[in-house]
């Protein structure tokens, strides 16, 4: 919704989503500390970052996606489910595959990998050198 406030049906999933995880409201710590970034002084004055802890698994969420608390407080329940949904049943995410795909990505390659990249493209060029026709002297 606009006014800052997640709908009845999305906060009623979620709890139900909790619940068949197991997730408890008193297991939780919840915070709500000073936000930062964008949104002029309105977000560095108000504590609208929620930060939340699941006492029996340890996994911590901080979640400051806009400038409402509510919103907030219900992105870092989401993301507490998504955290614990993957731990539980051991599965990469979505998410989790990119970040490993651009690390990967980023990665420097080794010295050797480097001078089989380099061989290839020597021959690659020769070979595309080789279909050229050949230039009569004349």
């Amino acid at each position: 919704m606009s006014d800052g406030h997640p709908g009845k049906t999305k906060q009623a999933r979620l709890e139900a989503r909790m619940a068949a995880l197991g997730i408890r409201a008193e297991d939780l710590v919840e915070k709500f500390v000073l936000g930062g970034g964008r949104g002029g002084q309105k977000v560095n004055k108000t504590s609208s970052c929620v930060y939340l802890r699941h006492k029996p698994s340890g996994i911590e969420v901080k979640c400051q996606r806009g400038r409402s608390q509510s919103l907030n407080r219900y992105g870092a329940r989401e993301e507490l489910c998504d955290r614990i949904q993957e731990r539980v049943l051991a599965e990469k995410t979505a998410r989790q595959k990119q970040r490993e795909k651009v690390r990967r990505q980023k990665r420097r390659r080794s010295r050797r990998q480097k001078e089989r990249m380099l061989q290839d493209k020597r021959l690659r060029s020769d070979r595309k050198r080789q279909r050229q026709p050949v230039a009569s002297e004349e």
